[in-house]
């Protein structure tokens, strides 16, 4: 296993939408196996494969952070086929570093995702699961959660993404 270096904003990849995966094979038994432990150690409670420069359909989510095994949630090819109520609370992302906020997701989802071995499985969610869910499979399609903001609140991190973004410009520009 292998720690994988999590892509920050602006990073293009987490702005691309990822393909299906239609390979269920050691390559991503592999990346699955190298992202939980990329996850943990970061800590998180989600991560999808574009956070890792990897332009797939693979998300895993795990509240407990590694505390409670049966907690690991493995998603490929993730849809969210349902979703009701909605909840405000806040959000971070491990791509966006030291930006959090407010953000309003439904208060409970259905997934339908195949498990690493290609079969089809349903997972229902509420609260911080429902969140997690809906972050992740944001990611996959190349939307982040400031992108869901509206307001004042969205004008705000927007400049602080302005600014990670010169940060980031800046950097590459002196390495």
């Amino acid at each position: 296993m292998a720690l994988l270096p999590v892509r920050l904003y602006p990073d293009p990849v987490l702005r691309a939408r990822a393909a299906p995966v239609e390979r269920f094979d050691d390559e991503l038994r592999r990346l699955v196996r190298d992202m939980i432990e990329t996850l943990h150690a970061a800590p998180g409670v989600g991560l999808a494969a574009p956070q890792v420069g990897v332009g797939q359909r693979v998300a895993i989510v795990d509240l407990s952070v590694g505390e409670r095994p049966e907690e690991l949630h493995i998603l490929v090819n993730p849809v969210l086929v349902s979703s009701a109520g909605s909840l405000v609370e806040e959000e971070g992302c491990l791509s966006i570093p030291g930006i959090s906020e407010k953000v309003e997701r439904p208060a409970a989802v259905s997934v339908v995702a195949s498990d690493l071995e290609g079969n089809a499985f349903e997972l229902r969610g509420a609260d911080l699961l429902a969140r997690a869910l809906c972050h992740e499979i944001d990611h996959l399609d190349g939307i982040l959660f400031p992108d869901r903001l509206r307001g004042l609140r969205r004008e705000r991190v927007r400049r602080a993404l302005r600014r990670l973004a010169r940060e980031a410009e800046q950097g590459a520009v002196i390495a």
